[in-house]
């Protein structure tokens, strides 16, 4: 996710995509730690994509 794609999106949207991050998240964890996920890069990426929605959202909210 870029941080363009997340500035046109209202502050319910990036909740779900926030949520849905989290998942993704847990998932890739999960893989990780039983040694079934190959690319391991992924889980460093959805950490950032999280710190991305949850930096607009605060800008967001501050607004």
């Amino acid at each position: 996710m870029k941080k363009n794609e997340l500035l046109g999106k209202s502050v319910d949207e990036l909740k779900a995509a926030l949520g849905d991050e989290l998942k993704q998240q847990f998932k890739l964890r999960m893989q990780l730690s039983t040694g079934q996920l190959e690319q391991s890069h992924l889980v460093m990426q959805a950490r950032r994509n999280i710190a991305r929605i949850k930096t607009v959202i605060t800008q967001k909210a501050g607004e």
